[in-house]
């Protein structure tokens, strides 16, 4: 059976191997859409009437059937049929069907170009900020243990070597701060996002006297796209910017997931997990692996490649619309869910995570207080450089005896002893308003 299509003509046939290549995934990834591509024939149609395109009759109808199948889809019982295209096509049928010849004008003053593009921008905007809702979530967390470990110390490493004192109030800080800066990304990304390509047709706009400035209001868009050559060309682009900075969320969740990974290692033995959120060996009755977070670092790692993978796909197109960009939605859809889930399953973990205590107790961790042993020497009053040259050359000599078991007096902010947790927790808020 030939696959039913908007635009097909009465002396028009395509060969079924094309039908397939060309379709592809898209259908599995248009059901995504479907509550979005909705509310976009909800507000065209409403300013379709608002400019004298349709009557008010026949708007009454259309909003009726619109916000039917609205309903069967966000109760999961919407599908698209075998024999038909794509979303626009199911929905625009499904209309015609139930409400007769009005659900044929629904198109009117816009193309499918303009129709996907308002469809994604919409999808994008919601997950955006569900993710956004997801690395709020996440950042509370980390602000809470820090607070709740924040006296309990460990080793800080430079190039994987013991450096100096650190704590588990510094370490889960550390990250939550990041995911500030990943916000700050996210945020951009939501205002590219932010902004209705609706009413740009093709690409060039229409002869109808369209009221793009209402539908921007019924979708509560920002504002507009206002070019109606760039609104297609944004096509693409708005998806490599949310992936980047979806892939900088990613980047701040895998580092840290590689942090536990190395810390539950019995050689580190700085935090442990409960049996059931680890896993076993097939011959080895003693393991417990980190799989989760080995697979949050794996999955976190090749959310990075997506705006790379998005690159590559647009690279040299010009302008206008190209079939190329279909393919933009299996790229991101997938790596956005991969993003979320990492996030829920991070939290997850972190809330069952065992912080070891007394850590720098042992004698191994002695040179972690080496500049506090210089430090010392500097309030005493050696300059210092012959300070560090001293304390160095006892620690090559073995003389090294500074008392390790000290309390560490670091005053300044983001230091030990004064994490400026509620400095991070104001700058956090202020980057969720740019979401607003």
């Amino acid at each position: 059976m030939s696959v039913n299509k908007i635009w097909k003509k009465d002396a028009t046939s395509t060969s079924a191997l094309v039908e397939t290549f060309t379709v592809g995934r898209d259908k599995d990834f248009d059901v995504l859409l479907a509550e979005y591509d909705v509310l976009g024939s909800l507000a065209h149609t409403e300013m379709l009437e608002a400019v004298g395109l349709l009557s008010k009759e026949d708007l009454i109808l259309i909003q009726k059937g619109l916000h039917q199948i609205l309903g069967e889809i966000r109760e999961g019982s919407f599908a698209i049929d075998k024999d038909v295209e794509d979303v626009h096509s199911q929905v625009e049928g499904l209309l015609t069907q139930r409400i007769g010849e009005a659900g044929k004008k629904i198109h009117s003053g816009r193309s499918r170009n303009d129709q996907v593009a308002v469809d994604i921008k919409l999808y994008l905007r919601a997950r955006v900020l569900a993710l956004k809702e997801e690395v709020k979530l996440l950042f509370d967390q980390l602000i809470a243990l820090s607070e709740e470990h924040k006296d309990k110390l460990l080793p800080g490493y430079t190039h994987l070597q013991i450096a100096m004192p650190s704590s588990f109030g510094l370490w889960f800080g550390a990250y939550a701060e990041s995911l500030i800066d990943d916000l700050e990304v996210l945020a951009a990304a939501y205002h590219v996002t932010n902004k209705n390509p609706l009413g740009s047709g093709a690409g060039y706009g229409s002869s109808f006297p369209l009221d793009r400035e209402l539908t921007t209001r019924l979708l509560h868009f920002r504002t507009l796209n206002y070019n109606s050559v760039y609104a297609q060309m944004s096509r693409g682009k708005t998806e490599k910017i949310v992936a980047t900075g979806l892939a900088s969320v990613a980047a701040t969740v895998g580092r840290l997931a590689m942090d536990c990974c190395l810390y539950i290692n019995q050689n580190f033995g700085f935090i442990s997990f409960p049996a059931e959120l680890t896993t076993g060996s097939s011959i080895m009755p003693h393991k417990k692996n980190p799989d989760v977070f080995e697979l949050i670092r794996a999955k976190c790692n090749r959310i990075q490649a997506t705006p790379n993978e998005l690159t590559l796909l647009l690279t040299n197109l010009p302008s206008g619309y190209h079939r190329d960009l279909q393919l933009t939605k299996e790229i991101l859809f997938p790596a956005l869910e991969e993003g979320i889930t990492c996030l829920q399953m991070t939290r997850l973990m972190l809330s069952h995570i065992q912080i070891r205590d007394g850590i720098l107790e042992d004698e191994k961790y002695k040179y972690l207080f080496s500049v506090e042993a210089v430090n010392q020497l500097v309030n005493q009053g050696v300059p210092f450089r012959e300070a560090y040259q001293r304390v160095g050359n006892d620690i090559d000599k073995g003389n090294f005896h500074f008392d390790y078991h000290q309390q560490l007096h670091h005053t300044h902010e983001g230091s030990i002893g004064y994490l400026s947790n509620d400095k991070i927790v104001t700058e956090m808020q202020k980057v969720l308003l740019k979401f607003d």
